[in-house]
């Protein structure tokens, strides 16, 4: 990592302690930021641009309700959110999560690893817990 990418506030923590902080970090302002738009779902919906796969194709793209499930995860509509995208709702109660712990990590000096390169069999199982997802998402015809 270099002097640049470091920063002021990273000089002299290890890189896995920086990844921790800044996961957490990243974690509490998500929440924040659901918390201070939750009066205006509706709005923030209507902001939302359409699909460009789905303009284009009619189908759905396997990221297609995201919006939905984010504004449905803010008002703390867990039903709406699985039913909008399940792989997004359950990948945003992991992020959150996962920032909490590793924040914690980070307070306490361990922090968490750098990503390195998942084994074959992970990244099999992503490509197909990927593509089970986007099968829901058309099935579902939203």
């Amino acid at each position: 990592m270099t002097d640049v990418a470091r920063g002021a506030a990273g000089a002299g923590r290890p890189p896995a302690v920086q990844l921790g902080l800044l996961w957490g970090a990243a974690a509490v302002s998500a929440v924040a930021l659901a918390v201070s738009f939750r009066g205006s779902v509706a709005t923030s919906l209507a902001l939302l641009p359409p699909c460009p796969f789905k303009s284009v194709t009619g189908l759905p793209c396997p990221a297609c309700g995201s919006g939905r499930a984010s504004a449905a995860l803010a008002t703390l509509d867990l039903p709406s959110a699985l039913a909008s995208n399940p792989l997004f709702t359950f990948g945003a109660f992991v992020f959150l999560l996962g920032g909490l712990f590793a924040a914690a990590a980070a307070f306490t000096g361990r922090g968490v690893p750098e990503p390195r390169t998942l084994p074959v069999p992970v990244r099999a199982a992503v490509v197909g817990v990927v593509a089970a997802n986007w099968l829901w998402l058309l099935l579902d015809g939203r």
